[in-house]
């Protein structure tokens, strides 16, 4: 029979109150822009302006320049790590995550497979490495640079295979707050003048346990397998067991946690957050409940499109834009929430009015709500 978890159980609002602590959307922390992205384990930045509202809705006295300037100091670097996902991470992070992740990259190569026939991936890595070591290069530029020496593979499968093999990263001025680049990459370790971290060990996977537990938890070994973007964590889970408190959720699901990390009362008050699309809050955990109500799973997407979504009370209630001229805010109108966003609305303006001051000083924008979404027959 198999054991079933033991613990005390965690509501879906005290997982929400921890995860939003943890993530520092709780109150702002007045944290450095490079500790707080250390401490979040990254942001993802598919797009370039992401990571700088994320930090924005964290960070009390932050300013784009901040995150700019690690990035133009190479403190910080846009590198694929965790879910195949472009990532800005610290120095440090980059060296040491990218092999963590590797075996899902990896994995991703098999759909490339056809492609990539009589393809040497590793004389592949050596000579794609020598080519952007030379020169930071596109992913055009590189994948005719290799179609060169295999005429016959798919020129884009060649591509691919260089950065499943290799840690890039985009190099500058590409990231840059009100700058503008095409993508260009070099590897991690040439554009920062050290080697990335050999093969993980069993220690480092621990590591990884620990600060992701930090940065997300109490967590599940399901929800860290869906932020990593990685199978077969369990083991790593067991070895941290005796170090670890263990909960449940209102399903029976085992969630581990480290003892001294905050779990605050369910009933601590959740002012409203403006978040980026693909903000990692959303997308770190298998069971997105603690922040997705249920009944509002999938309205932040339409199709490959990620809206940018707004916080009330601690649970996604919402979606943004940003035009020329206006903040444009659409709620999720549910019966059973509008009362609490009637109530909230202030509020929501308040931190429109900051979240605009903070990012775009001296610009004007009107703040209204209105429709963001698209939808049929509208």
């Amino acid at each position: 029979m198999t054991k079933q978890p033991s613990g005390p159980v965690l509501g879906t609002r005290a997982l929400n109150r921890a995860t939003l602590d943890r993530q520092l959307l709780l109150r702002r922390s007045p944290w450095p822009a490079k500790e707080a992205v250390a401490h979040l384990v990254g942001l993802q930045a598919q797009n370039v302006k992401p990571p700088y509202y994320a930090l924005a809705a964290r960070l009390d006295g932050f300013a784009p320049e901040q995150l700019s300037g690690l990035m133009a100091d190479r403190e910080v670097v846009r590198i694929v790590t965790l879910r195949s996902t472009i990532h800005t991470h610290t120095a440090a992070d980059a060296l040491t995550l990218r092999p963590l992740v590797q075996p899902a990259r990896t994995r991703e190569l098999t759909a490339f497979r056809k492609g990539l026939a009589g393809v040497d991936l590793d004389r592949l890595a050596a000579l794609a490495r020598e080519l952007v070591e030379a020169e930071p290069r596109t992913m055009a530029g590189l994948r005719e640079a290799l179609r060169a020496e295999w005429p016959d593979a798919d020129p884009q499968s060649l591509a691919v295979a260089a950065r499943c093999t290799l840690p890039l990263v985009q190099v500058t001025p590409r990231g840059l707050w009100g700058r503008s680049g095409q993508v260009a990459l070099t590897t991690a370790e040439h554009w920062l003048g050290r080697p990335a971290a050999p093969a993980p060990t069993a220690a480092a996977t621990d590591t990884a346990v620990l600060r992701y537990l930090a940065a997300f938890g109490p967590a599940s070994v399901r929800d860290m397998q869906t932020w990593a973007g990685l199978t077969r964590l369990r083991p790593a889970f067991e070895r941290l067991r005796p170090r670890l408190l263990t909960f449940r959720d209102e399903g029976g699901t085992e969630l581990f946690d480290l003892p001294e990390a905050p779990r605050p009362d369910p009933a601590t008050p959740a002012p409203p957050r403006f978040l980026p699309e693909f903000d990692n809050l959303l997308l770190s955990h298998a069971d997105r409940t603690r922040v997705v109500p249920p009944e509002l799973r999938g309205r932040a997407w339409q199709g490959n499109q990620a809206y940018r979504t707004l916080l009330v009370d601690g649970f996604l209630a919402g979606v943004w834009t940003l035009t020329e001229d206006a903040l444009v805010i659409e709620t999720f109108e549910q019966r059973e929430r509008q009362r609490s966003l009637t109530a909230e609305r202030d509020a929501i303006l308040a931190e429109g009015e900051r979240m605009l001051a903070v990012l775009h000083p001296g610009a004007s924008y009107d703040i209204r709500f209105g429709a963001v979404v698209p939808q049929a027959g509208r």
